[in-house]
């Protein structure tokens, strides 16, 4: 319903105003009925009028007039900001889906990443790189990113000095900016609203695992560190989405997307502050997410300020006002609405599918989770101490839930993060084997060794590894971590 009330409102006062301009083409003369005398209820009717009036004017006061100037730098900076912002986000991506048009849209993409390369050898050179390549692994901040960064930013510099020589006539851009206006409106709405609804199942920081809680602190990357730290929080994690689905919904009403945007502004810089401080490689991105919301804010600094610094009395918003004159515009009003709704919604139930999905864990009988330690390790008939200098035996084995899980190691063989070698496991109950993989999408094993159970606590693992026969056991440990039991105390006599 949130989406309806404003096309509501501008349908009523519509009507409104058609029934003052039928009042005013065809007055009575000094708004009297036949017989000299006012009726009351011309009186009710003329001071609606003087109150749609006043409200008229107050409005037309706050917003840029259509044919009111813009100074010269705000003219510059439009043109910038409108270049770089339609780049970064690049909503012709979308169009993708029509037949035809997304090879089109791949056309452009490989000249834009063809020119990406060519400027950074040429100019740029970030970070002293001068070869990048678009690479595709979860970070926000490899070469190709920042070079790619810089190049939308020359682009719009350049876009904008050849827009300010053609088009230096022009007095202001109130229409564009509307749009603009909208446009990152609702991208940032849409963003917020996508990572928050993930927080709010606490799905994008989970708890730690086992092989998590048995990595030294010190072994953590800053990153690692970071997710960990908002990942054992549930309550936490859901109050940090919760306040990013506000963002959304704020966003997305005209009368307040003023609060959406003011809130956005101090979640995304908080956002932005984790991602320089702990390293997380998604700082380009966190950044621009800050500057779109600044933006929205710059367009209503005035006001801001009025109501937040000087204690002034603060203009209506008018930003995102703009007279919808013709029918095509309040149908395409409609149909953008729609579609925003239309997205929230999808992202929602992807959300939601995604949380049951998360909730359906499968436990091996013979591997249940839990810490093991290695009793044994053979190789070759050669039975190997525990020493704290040899990095190759296996120290201890953790089985996670979902047929993951870590070696205490430092053979390569396993995918290593931490300190520690992780790995997917596959049983074959029949043979009986356990088949080591370093992730789900390898199809060739690392290793396979037969296995068997003695008695509910011990797991005798042998086979091959190369050349070499290993012989390891395996004995169910009772060891027990404080940072699971979710610690809460409201009275606390010493320090914890």
């Amino acid at each position: 319903m949130i989406f309806l009330f404003p096309k509501l409102k501008v349908f009523i006062v519509s009507i409104v105003f058609a029934c003052v301009a039928e009042h005013i083409k065809h007055p009575r003369p000094n708004g009297r009925r036949p017989g000299g005398q006012k009726h009351e209820k011309d009186n009710e009717f003329e001071k609606t009028i003087d109150i749609f009036n006043n409200q008229n004017n107050d409005m037309q006061d706050t917003l840029p007039q259509q044919n009111g100037s813009w100074t010269l730098l705000q003219k510059i900076g439009f043109r910038f900001f409108f270049i770089y912002i339609i780049l970064y986000t690049s909503p012709w991506d979308s169009l993708s889906i029509i037949p035809g048009v997304g090879y089109l849209i791949d056309l452009y993409n490989q000249l834009v990443e063809w020119a990406v390369i060519k400027a950074n050898e040429h100019f740029f050179r970030v970070f002293n790189i001068k070869h990048v390549k678009p690479v595709f692994n979860g970070s926000g901040d490899t070469s190709f990113a920042w070079a790619a960064n810089y190049f939308m930013l020359v682009v719009a510099g350049m876009g904008a000095i050849i827009w300010s020589l053609t088009d230096w006539r022009r007095k202001s851009y109130r229409q564009l900016n509307y749009l603009l206006c909208l446009f990152t409106r609702y991208s940032v709405a849409l963003i917020a609203f996508g990572y928050g609804i993930q927080k709010i199942f606490a799905l994008q920081m989970p708890f730690p695992m086992l092989s998590h809680l048995a990595t030294p602190l010190g072994d953590l990357l800053p990153m690692r560190f970071s997710w960990l730290f908002i990942g054992y929080s549930a309550p936490y994690e859901i109050f940090s989405g919760v306040m990013e689905v506000l963002v959304a919904v704020l966003l997305l009403y005209r009368r307040t997307a003023t609060m959406g945007a003011l809130i956005a502004t101090a979640v995304f810089i908080n956002v932005m502050m984790l991602n320089l401080c702990y390293d997380i490689p998604v700082k380009l991105y966190s950044m621009n997410l800050v500057l779109l919301c600044l933006y929205l804010l710059a367009n209503e600094y005035r006001r801001i300020a009025c109501f937040f610094v000087l204690n002034k009395e603060a203009a209506a918003c008018a930003v995102y006002h703009y007279p919808l004159t013709k029918k095509w515009m309040r149908v395409s009003r409609i149909i953008i609405k729609v579609a925003i709704v239309f997205l929230l919604g999808k992202s929602f139930y992807e959300t939601l599918q995604y949380a049951r999905e998360s909730k359906i864990t499968t436990v091996h009988k013979d591997f249940k989770p839990g810490v093991y330690e290695v009793t044994q390790y053979v190789v070759n008939k050669d039975t190997l101490p525990a020493l704290v200098t040899d990095t190759i035996r296996w120290k201890d084995v953790i089985f996670e839930n979902n047929q993951m899980g870590s070696i205490n190691s430092g053979d390569t063989l396993f995918r290593r993060r931490y300190g520690r070698g992780y790995f997917i496991f596959e049983v074959d109950t029949l043979q009986p084997i356990i088949n080591f993989k370093k992730t789900r999408q390898d199809v060739t094993n690392i290793l396979s060794l037969h296995y068997l159970r003695p008695d509910s606590n011990t797991i005798q693992l042998w086979g091959k590894q190369k050349t070499d026969s290993l012989f390891i056991e395996l004995k169910r440990s009772a060891r027990h971590f404080q940072l699971a039991e979710k610690q809460f105390h409201w009275l606390s006599e010493a320090n914890r």
